[in-house]
Order: structure tokens, then C-alpha cells, then sequence
């Protein structure tokens, strides 16, 4: 289900610029910075400020709506794709961020010896490398 629909099923409030903001996360491999949302976003409501952009994904970030990707250098980006349990792919030269579903997910598993204590409650795995373009070009 696509986010805005997700967020009208929660009976969140759709402002014109939340919504704008929920469309601009809309799409597969969708990860984009609080920027790039503001730049999308702006080209279909140009009043938006990019304080609504990080008031509006803080807020979808602790509704579990949307999840935070720290892929190394670089700013934070936002992943819409919450629903489908997955990792990350990202290329070290460019940046390049893909959503992966690695075979065997299931069995990566910290044993409860080096757990600490803690309750856990997610998992985050990201796997770097160079992209073929990158690997071509020399970038």
C-alpha cells in the first residue's frame, strides 16, 4: 500500500503540504534527503518550507510510516518502503541506494549472549560496494 494511502487509513490529517511531502515519497527504491523532498515537493506546492519537510518526517518516522537510512557520508534519508522487511545496497563513490531482500535474512541473528540485555526490536543491515557505473567509469 503507497504511503498516502497508509497515512488516510491512519486518519492522519493531509495537509496540502503533507500530502505533497507523502507524494514526493512515492515509488520503488525511493530514498531521498529532507532536501530532495523539499525540492519535490516545492515543484507541486511552492510554499512549502523545508521546516514542514522535517516536521512532517520526524513525525512519519515515529509513526513507523517511514524509516530513517544512514548509508554511510551523506545526509539521512527517508524510505517509505516499511511494509516488505529489507536491507540496503549502497554505492560508496556515488551514493546509489537500493532496496535488497537477501536470501537468508532470516537466519542473521545476534545470539543472545552479545545482546546485552536489550529487547531487540529491529534490525539494520547495509551492504557497500561500487556500482557498475561507478566501476566503469572510475568515477
Amino acid at each position: 500500500m503507497a504511503l498516502l494511502e497508509r497515512l488516510r487509513a491512519r486518519q492522519w490529517r493531509i495537509t496540502p503540504q503533507r500530502r505533497v511531502i507523502a507524494q514526493a515519497l512515492e515509488g520503488d527504491h525511493v530514498h531521498l534527503t529532507a532536501d530532495e523532498v523539499l525540492g519535490v515537493a516545492r515543484g507541486r506546492l511552492p510554499e512549502v518550507s523545508l521546516a514542514t519537510v522535517y516536521n512532517t518526517l520526524n513525525e512519519l518516522v515515529a509513526m513507523g510510516e517511514v524509516q530513517q537510512v544512514d548509508a554511510g557520508p551523506g545526509p539521512t534519508r527517508y524510505d517509505p518502503n516499511v511494509e516488505q522487511p529489507h536491507h540496503h545496497l549502497v554505492c560508496l563513490r556515488c551514493g546509489e541506494l537500493h532496496d535488497v531482500y537477501p536470501v537468508g535474512e532470516d537466519s542473521i541473528e545476534l545470539p543472545r549472549s552479545q545482546r546485552f540485555g536489550y529487547q531487540l526490536v529491529s534490525r539494520d543491515v547495509l551492504f557497500q560496494g561500487y556500482c557498475s557505473r561507478c566501476r566503469s567509469t572510475g568515477q
